[in-house]
């Protein structure tokens, strides 16, 4: 069996009797619950419980279950810890996922981290698709649009990041500086392959330039933002990272129709530990930081 936490899910169950009673020891959602039950039950092709009224019956397999893992607890607690952070100790691995676009912010906070707590092993990944926290995918995720709603997960609001229009000096010579919107459309522009994405900025990009404007296309940021340090047109910087390229004009300045939330996203089950709860404190404090500086 490689997923002890749907384990743990079950003994519960069958000490307390209920999915609420589980829920409430173990800190977490009654939907964990429920989908752990399941998905074990699907794994060993069984029936732990019988489902009534008034809660949940082990059946004979799940008595089977309610002993083995009695006599695993204490095991299962210490690799629990080892797992979850090491209890009060900021050490070990702390894993991070971001968008590539907040990778000057998370690779600058993780740097420092690392100074105040050198025995943190980092990883930082990247990526357009969901890390899955509940799977322990990653310990903290920063995301951009709408507040995640999975009910496993601590959400909280992170500042925005400003977004503005810039070109290089040497495209702005060559092709003027625009002075206002209606400007805007006689020039060449680098944004995302992807015309429908969900990116206000890049939206609104995409409904006040022509596409045949929009000369310089591709999926990831980082190559985006390579073609507009090349000069292949304008495009969108975060104001932190483009005060990093003296080169960079700003065309426009931060519109607040271009502002997408950010958020702060952990496990319930990770919250409260030591690492996380570090981390978080020290990352909302660099971006105060960065943004006053």
């Amino acid at each position: 069996m490689d997923n002890w936490d749907e384990i743990r899910t079950a003994y519960q169950v069958a000490r307390m009797g209920t999915v609420s009673g589980a829920a409430d020891r173990l800190g977490v959602h009654h939907a964990t619950v429920i989908r752990h039950i399941d998905a074990l039950e699907g794994r060993l092709g069984v029936k732990l419980f019988q489902r009534h009224a008034r809660g949940y019956t082990a059946t004979e397999a799940g008595q089977d279950l309610l002993r083995v893992a009695q006599t695993t607890e204490d095991q299962f607690a210490q690799l629990e810890g080892r797992i979850k952070g090491r209890g009060a100790d900021v050490s070990g691995d702390l894993v991070v996922t971001s968008l590539v676009a907040f990778a000057p912010l998370m690779v600058a906070a993780l740097t420092s981290f690392r100074e105040k707590y050198p025995d943190v092993i980092v990883r930082f990944l990247t990526g357009d698709r969901v890390f899955r926290l509940e799977y322990g995918e990653a310990h903290v995720a920063l995301r951009a649009g709408a507040a995640p709603q999975e009910p496993d997960n601590v959400v909280q609001p992170f500042a925005s990041q400003q977004i503005a229009l810039y070109a290089t000096r040497g495209y702005i010579e060559r092709r003027g500086m625009p002075e206002d919107i209606d400007a805007l459309r006689a020039h060449d522009f680098v944004s995302h392959d992807d015309m429908d994405t969900r990116a206000p900025f890049l939206r609104w990009l995409h409904g006040h330039v022509d596409a045949s404007r929009i000369v310089f296309r591709s999926p990831d940021t980082r190559v985006m933002e390579a073609a507009v340090l090349a000069g292949a047109g304008i495009g969108f910087f975060s104001t932190r990272e483009a005060a990093m390229h003296p080169d960079l004009v700003q065309v426009m300045p931060p519109r607040d129709e271009w502002l997408s939330p950010l958020w702060l996203v952990t496990h319930v089950d990770l919250h409260r530990t030591a690492k996380v709860q570090a981390f978080i404190k020290h990352l909302k404090a660099f971006a105060a930081e960065e943004d006053g500086a």
